[in-house]
C-alpha cells in the first residue's frame, strides 16, 4: 500500500515533560508507555499496546477488570477518576500494599462512554 506509514504499535513523540521508561504517559488523546528516558523536547516511542506493569498507588485496591487512570502528578495509577486521565483496563488483582498492576492499555476510543 502506497499510503501505509506504520503498524501503530510504537509511535514516535515529542516529549512534552521529561519522560521515563516503563511509566504511563498522554500525548494528547495518545496512551503509552515510554520505551526509554526522554528530555523535554526530545524525541520518545511510547509502547500504545498490550499490557505492562505499571506502578500503582500503594493503597489502593484495584480488581482485575478494573478502569485504571493515571494520577495527575504522573507515574501512577489508581481506580480514581477525578482529575486524572484514563489509561486502561487492570488485567489482574492488586491490593493494598501491592506495588504495581499489569494494566492493558487503551486508547479513549476503546471504551464506548469511556471519559478521560
Amino acid at each position: 500500500m502506497k499510503n501505509f506509514v506504520q503498524n501503530g504499535v510504537v509511535i514516535t513523540v515529542t516529549a512534552l515533560v521529561a519522560m521515563t521508561a516503563g511509566l504511563p504517559y498522554k500525548v494528547g488523546d495518545l496512551r503509552g508507555v515510554a520505551t526509554h528516558n526522554a528530555a523535554i523536547g526530545e524525541p520518545c516511542e511510547l509502547a500504545t499496546e498490550g499490557v505492562f506493569d505499571i506502578p500503582k498507588t500503594s493503597a489502593n485496591v484495584i480488581t482485575q477488570g478494573a478502569k485504571v487512570y493515571v494520577l495527575a502528578a504522573g507515574e501512577e495509577v489508581t481506580t480514581t477518576a477525578t482529575a486524572n486521565f484514563l489509561f486502561g483496563i487492570a488485567t489482574e488483582a492488586a491490593g493494598n500494599g501491592v506495588l504495581t498492576v499489569p494494566v492493558k492499555i487503551i486508547q479513549s476510543a476503546s471504551i464506548a462512554g469511556a471519559v478521560s
